[in-house]
């Protein structure tokens, strides 16, 4: 049996979580973190610590995996407090660049975590198609946008400086400008546009526009059910590798 815990157990990623661990018969919630409803009892009997508790709860409960889905700031302390516990890690907190390296040092060789800006299996394979494409169209334009509910913090998306990065690694240090206004001509940069609205879970498109022609990359999410059931499956994948940081590409096999 897995034994899980679960911080920002009242968020809408949280939430779900907790509900896969729930149906799933190889794991089990001992632990829940958040700011919100501290006391109350979410799945399976497991009372809402708040966030401030962590290091103590952990050490009481012996968690195999801590599932992190909160805020940068939130997740760098989380991750500390995993670390000092011996605590594998799953992490889908996104925002997370200005702490990589102080993240890849504070999990060194301490405890395997997967940490990965989307745990989508679809968006982990629209990653592979649009480096697969850079290859033979990257002196197209390429103009990125996504789309994501009104609530969203960040952006763009981490999603979307991904998708950016995957064809930089093949194109080469390549400008990212994010939106355009006023007079800005257009060069040999990759655009990057964010759109903020209603209730829309996750869309990127990857526009490649040549001469006469062009190429259109989609991936939508239609539920969180994509992040949280890439989620569950990571913390599966991390009981078993040895020590150290991946992303989704390993917990995939690509």
């Amino acid at each position: 049996m897995i034994t899980i815990a679960v911080t920002g157990a009242r968020g809408r990623m949280g939430s779900l979580i907790i509900e896969n661990i729930t149906r799933a018969p190889d794991m089990k919630l001992v632990a829940a973190f958040d700011i919100m409803d501290v006391g109350t009892h979410c799945a399976e009997n497991v009372v809402i610590s708040h966030a401030d508790r962590i290091d103590a709860i952990l050490k009481s409960t012996h968690p195999d995996v801590l599932i992190d889905f909160t805020i940068a700031d939130a997740a760098v302390r989380n991750i500390r407090s995993a670390v000092r516990n011996n605590v594998n890690l799953v992490v889908g907190t996104t925002g997370l660049d200005p702490y990589q390296d102080e993240i890849t040092e504070i999990i060194a060789d301490n405890v395997s975590a997967v940490i990965a800006p989307n745990f989508s299996i679809g968006v982990n394979l629209f990653w592979k198609l649009l480096a697969e494409a850079a290859l033979y169209i990257g002196d197209w334009d390429i103009e990125i946008v996504e789309a994501h509910h009104r609530h969203k913090k960040d952006a763009p998306s981490g999603t979307a400086v991904h998708a950016a990065r995957v064809m930089r690694n093949v194109l080469g240090e390549k400008e990212m400008v994010y939106g355009r206004q006023g007079i800005c001509q257009r060069g040999g940069e990759i655009g990057i546009h964010a759109i903020r609205g209603g209730d829309i879970v996750g869309d990127h498109l990857v526009l490649f526009a040549g001469d006469g022609e062009r190429i259109e990359i989609k991936h939508q999410a239609h539920s969180r059910q994509a992040f949280a059931g890439g989620a569950v499956r990571a913390a599966r994948w991390v009981m078993d590798a040895p020590k150290g940081l991946y992303g989704m590409d390993e917990v995939l096999g690509f």
